[in-house]
């Protein structure tokens, strides 16, 4: 089962049907994510889905999707010198959140990396928001698209030709956007 593929973009609603009616049905199910579902995979709402049905289940963390792209890629998403943390930010927040949203200006003064998860259609717009509280248009950044696969690609630019960047490239999730000094480390 997947979002994301050959055919149309599944919701996550569709998807939790899907995995029901197959368990219901007596067939093992794997919910294979691409990277750890624990991190911006929906778990919370598949672990609901499934109990609510009571359907037994097991999770099998993965790697973060973050590390993966990073590594894969020869990126640091620390350094010594320019990273001394790491921020998972999501690119695509829910209208129905409980809570402040993305809070931009404390995201611009962290002093390591962020890695933009779905962030590839709403770029124009965090982009901007980092910029506009003061993160600099010239902070490095990498796209990793399709990582660890035979077709994956790494684009470099500055924040500020992100989304540029993705327009020109026309580039689809998934993928994850590494932003910091640290990502300047590539070549």
């Amino acid at each position: 089962l997947g979002r994301h593929g050959e055919g149309k973009i599944w919701t996550q609603a569709e998807v939790n049907e899907r995995m029901l009616a197959d368990a219901r049905a007596g067939k093992t199910v794997a919910r294979l994510k691409g990277g750890d579902p624990a991190a911006f995979g929906r778990l919370a709402e598949e672990i609901a889905a499934l109990e609510d049905a009571g359907v037994e289940y097991e999770i099998i963390p993965g790697v973060t999707a973050a590390m993966a792209a990073a590594s894969y890629a020869g990126i640091p998403l620390t350094d010594r010198d320019t990273a001394s943390c790491v921020t998972l930010v999501t690119g695509q927040e829910s209208d129905a959140k409980d809570g402040a949203p993305l809070d931009y200006a404390a995201l611009a003064a962290t002093p390591g990396t962020l890695v933009f998860y779905m962030g590839v259609t709403t770029a124009p717009e965090w982009t901007e928001r980092l910029i506009a509280h003061g993160k600099s248009p010239d902070t490095p950044a990498v796209i990793v698209r399709r990582c660890t696969l035979p077709n994956q690609q790494i684009l470099t630019c500055p924040l500020a030709d992100v989304a540029g960047q993705i327009e020109r490239e026309k580039i689809r999730p998934p993928a994850v956007i590494i932003v910091g000094n640290a990502a300047g480390k590539v070549d």
